[in-house]
């Protein structure tokens, strides 16, 4: 067995021989990671060795990515005539240029352990995600591409249209004169965010923003199960951390797809002409408004930054722990600084603080606050303040002024590789497992009191 594999194999020459070369250097590490145990049962040297070995074959794939992103994209997409979602995207790519991303089967491997006992391949998918975005061309076509409709959305429109609700797994969609109300269903876990919700919630959006008898949207959560809430209605809870635990938090159709689609397509609208030369004016956008009940934490308080009026319940609070969790808040970083200032975003951001209603800095981050038995009142009241003809022009331009397009493309290039390498980080695996095991000790304890 060698000790090393050799990293020099790409020389920026022909897209064929390179595309050659790195195929042998991505076979070379799988047999050297196939002769090692399975992941739980390494030696601290066995560890270092498949490190060490991933980093050596990353160093490949990088080179081979920087000259060759959008030749690969160009082929994947027939010269940017079409357009795969991302899922498709990356699952293609294993096909054109094997050893680029995993394969398929691989990844059904990765699927079935635990985030801690997988091998990581998840983190090559985003090194070739962060490459694509960041080229301008293919970068920008793929978040144009992630802008669309989804297939789902479409299939269920005539029927919202007809009925004007629709209720998916996690996520009950109505539509209440000019506004579409979309409430949260993931009662056990406090509306926190799983691949389910996150899947509900881009079709959910897309029926809101495709209704043209919709000139608002609405997003709330629902009332929860959980013990310290029963019956309370709880914004959200941010990422499923048990999900995560699990291994059940994909990063290409969750922690990538989700700021790709349904919380970009709040701030910058659904892409209705995904033609070539199609300009801003294709895109529809509507005003919508966060009603927050008891908080938003994390995933939460990060759709709040898209929205257009927040109205919150007396005693709410948001807050993006992502000091304690040890992941990468989405687009928190872009849109909190300049919704609160530098200063008071790094507090929240790399401190931990939340803000509640009644701190001092609560008018940058909530437009009212009202008793909670005054919630349903405000929403009416702010979403027939948001129904004038004139509003989803303007907060179109708005959006353009604050957040192009490329900006925030350049930002999620950048968030696919911080947050492919946090996800497995030694430190988040920690912090996820010992929630988890307190999360079962306390289960265990209700259950023995009953």
């Amino acid at each position: 067995m060698t000790t090393r594999l050799d990293t020099s194999l790409v020389v920026g020459g022909r897209f064929d021989d390179d595309a050659h070369q790195l195929a042998g250097a991505a076979e070379a590490a799988e047999r050297v990671l196939a002769a090692l145990p399975l992941v739980p049962a390494r030696s601290p040297h066995e560890q270092a060795r498949a490190r060490n070995v991933h980093a050596e074959v990353r160093a490949v794939r990088r080179d081979f990515l920087a000259r060759h992103t959008d030749t690969v994209y160009g082929l994947l997409t027939d010269g940017l005539t079409r357009r795969p979602r991302l899922p498709e995207l990356v699952d293609a790519a294993a096909g054109l240029v094997p050893g680029l991303v995993p394969t398929r089967a691989q990844m059904a491997v990765e699927r079935r352990v635990v985030q801690a006992e997988k091998e990581g391949r998840e983190i090559d998918q985003g090194r070739f995600c962060g490459a694509v975005l960041r080229s301008p061309t293919a970068g920008r076509h793929l978040v144009e591409t992630m802008l669309g409709a989804t297939p789902r959305a479409l299939e269920l429109l005539d029927g919202f249209r007809a009925d004007g609700r629709v209720e998916l797994d996690a996520v009950h969609v109505e539509r209440r004169g000019a506004a579409a109300h979309v409430e949260f269903r993931n009662p056990e876990r406090l509306n926190a965010e799983n691949a389910r919700l996150v899947a509900d919630l881009d079709t959910a959006v897309d029926l809101v923003l495709l209704d043209d008898s919709v000139r608002v949207g609405v997003l709330r959560g629902g009332t929860t199960d959980h013990p310290a809430y029963r019956g309370r209605r709880v914004f959200s809870a941010g990422i499923d951390l048990t999900d995560l635990r699990n291994g059940r938090i994909p990063l290409v159709d969750f922690l990538l797809g989700r700021e790709l689609g349904y919380v970009g397509k709040l701030l910058h609208g659904l892409l209705t002409d995904l033609a070539p030369g199609a300009g801003t004016e294709r895109f529809v956008t509507k005003p919508w408004i966060g009603a927050v009940d008891t908080f938003a934490i994390g995933g939460g308080m990060q759709l709040l930054l898209t929205l257009d009026h927040v109205v919150a319940e007396e005693g709410a609070f948001v807050s993006l722990p992502a000091a304690e969790e040890g992941i990468v808040p989405g687009a928190g970083n872009l849109r909190l600084t300049r919704q609160t200032g530098a200063r008071l975003a790094r507090q929240v951001v790399l401190g931990g603080r939340r803000i509640a209603t009644t701190d001092p800095e609560a008018s940058l981050v909530y437009d009212e606050v009202v008793p909670a038995a005054h919630m349903d009142e405000a929403v009416e009241r702010a979403a027939a303040a948001l129904s004038a003809p004139a509003v989803a022009a303007n907060r179109h331009m708005l959006a353009l002024a604050e957040e192009p397009l490329d900006h925030f493309r350049v930002y999620i290039a950048e968030f696919a590789f911080a947050q492919a390498d946090r996800a497995y980080a030694p430190d988040v695996l920690d912090k996820v497992e010992r929630r988890w095991q307190e999360r079962e000790r306390r289960r265990a304890a209700r259950g023995s009191r009953t």
